[in-house]
């Protein structure tokens, strides 16, 4: 047994100068429900066919399992960490560190994907532009996505209560779009294709259950990253009650958007084979929908909106990474310089710096490389695709942690709400459930969740062998979840006082 010290560097608190509105902007933003509607449908009509809005039902029940641990633990506890301080609050500091790094590495493979988007959507505008164009111009992906990168990495070093105001602003433009092109399907009846409003499509005859499992990963990517506003725990006026609120609005708000959006588009092109087959090909669903039923111009918002909306994406995700990696090198889990906060701004500049370099490399390397490859025909898509499913399967591991911790905090400390330990465990069975159907049948190694394992074991190493690290999370948690907003604080002596023990065992 040995005693470490936390070697954390001094640091201030950030500004709390965010409200409700602007911790739901955060997580509407990494959500992306314009990026969602436009191009996670397609794969889940390759899969089950119709039977799209089933999926993103029983997506909406298993996100809502989930979404109640979130919602109790921050009532409790808010920190800049997200699932980092839930965990290690509930379970541990090893498990803590374990699940925010988990939730650290799914928003830097989703600020990856969210660049690859980016240059796929870009394209799409352009070939909408160009009408019937047989050989529509066309630029290079990384061109668009290195525009995307420069003006996300000045954005989000900026003031963040403007970052979460745009991307609140964003991502409404997006959803009333989505709103109107709805209510015209619904007015024409639907059936581009055949089929007219058939609610079949809620039903899962004709489905085996594996199959329906599988698909389920796409529907849970589309509300991956809702808890990102946990990450502004310590920038939100009133965390306790304000947090919470942004979860619960920003879940039952788009799952509510989502499935009656899934039901448009799949009746919109139809519910027969030909219908079917033109969702699953489409290479942004809603502007395509857009163009049939309204014309060319709303076509070209549509594919706009989707384009502004992967950026959305890009800069919530990068901006949540930089915070989580500052969250640990606050507790002396990473180099010093990532642990302050830029004077003026009052910004981790130096760790979003640092996490900006990792999606460089990767998008640029992703290009030169032309892989992954995963069949789409569009390489851009391709990359958006294969790092998007990566991190939505970190990210359950995560929340498999988070519904544990759930567990735990209702048994221990909120013996008046035990009964609703039902929630989490059907949580945690449906996220197991899910991983188990993604990966039966895997043969190559470098499929998703096989990469997202090999992330996973990683974090899990180093949460076990890495010296002191009980000792330092635990340390770190207690100063940072007790501390007075704006107070200085000096690095620990390694004997802090909290629920954690300072020895490590």
């Amino acid at each position: 047994m040995t005693t470490e010290t936390n070697e954390a560097a001094p640091y201030t608190r950030p500004r709390r100068n965010l409200k409700m509105w602007g911790a739901i902007g955060l997580s509407l933003g990494i959500v992306g429900p314009s990026l969602a509607m436009s191009g996670n449908g397609q794969g889940t009509a390759a899969a089950v066919g119709k039977a799209v809005p089933l999926i993103f039902v029983l997506g909406a029940i298993g996100i809502a399992l989930i979404a109640h641990g979130f919602f109790r633990l921050t009532q409790r506890f808010n920190q800049a960490g997200s699932a980092y301080a839930l965990v290690g609050m509930t379970i541990g500091p090893r498990a803590g560190f374990f699940s925010g790094y988990g939730i650290m590495a799914t928003y830097v493979l989703f600020a990856i994907a969210c660049l690859g988007a980016v240059g796929s959507f870009v394209n799409s505008f352009l070939a909408n532009a160009q009408g019937s164009n047989l050989h529509p111009f066309q630029v290079p992906w990384v061109y668009s996505a290195l525009a995307g990168f420069l003006v996300g990495a000045y954005l989000v070093t900026r003031e963040f209560r403007n970052v979460v105001r745009t991307l609140l602003a964003i991502e409404t433009i997006g959803i009333i779009c989505m709103t109107v092109l709805v209510i015209v399907i619904f007015a024409k009846g639907g059936a581009a294709h055949g089929g007219g409003f058939n609610f079949g499509t809620f039903n899962p005859k004709g489905q085996s259950f594996s199959t329906i499992m599988a698909a389920v990963v796409a529907a849970f990517l589309s509300w991956a990253g809702f808890e990102a506003c946990a990450s502004l725990g310590e920038e939100t006026d009133n965390p306790a009650k304000n947090i919470p609120k942004a979860l619960l609005g920003c879940v039952l708000g788009t799952s509510v958007l989502f499935i009656i959006v899934m039901f448009a588009q799949t009746i919109g092109f139809g519910t027969n084979a030909a219908g079917i087959k033109a969702f699953s090909t489409s290479g942004n669903s809603l502007a395509a929908l857009g163009h049939t039923y309204i014309g060319l111009w709303f076509s070209l918002i549509i594919s706009f909106t989707a384009v502004i909306s992967a950026f959305a994406c890009f800069l919530g995700s990068s901006g949540t990474a930089g915070r989580l990696l500052y969250a640990f090198a606050r507790d002396g889990l990473g180099p010093k310089p990532w642990a302050y906060l830029d004077a003026k701004r009052k910004q981790p500049v130096k760790a979003l710096i640092a996490v900006f370099g990792v999606i460089a490399v990767v998008d640029y390397l992703s290009f030169v490389s032309g892989h992954p490859v995963i069949g789409t025909g569009d390489a851009a898509l391709d990359s958006y695709f294969y790092f998007a499913t990566v991190g939505a399967m970190t990210l359950m591991v995560s929340y498999l942690m988070v519904e544990l911790g759930t567990m735990i905090h209702l048994v221990r400390d909120r013996k008046e709400l035990m009964y609703e330990v039902i929630f989490p465990i059907l949580g945690a069975a449906m996220i197991i459930a899910v991983f188990y159907f993604n990966v039966k049948g895997q043969t190559n190694w470098i499929a998703e969740p096989f990469l997202a394992g090999a992330i996973m074991l990683i974090g899990l190493l180093i949460a076990v062998g890495m010296p002191g690290l009980a000792s330092k999370v635990g340390i770190g948690l207690s100063r940072n979840l007790s501390e007075p907003e704006g107070k200085e604080m000096p690095a620990s002596s390694g004997h802090g006082q909290g629920p954690f023990p300072t020895a490590e065992v």
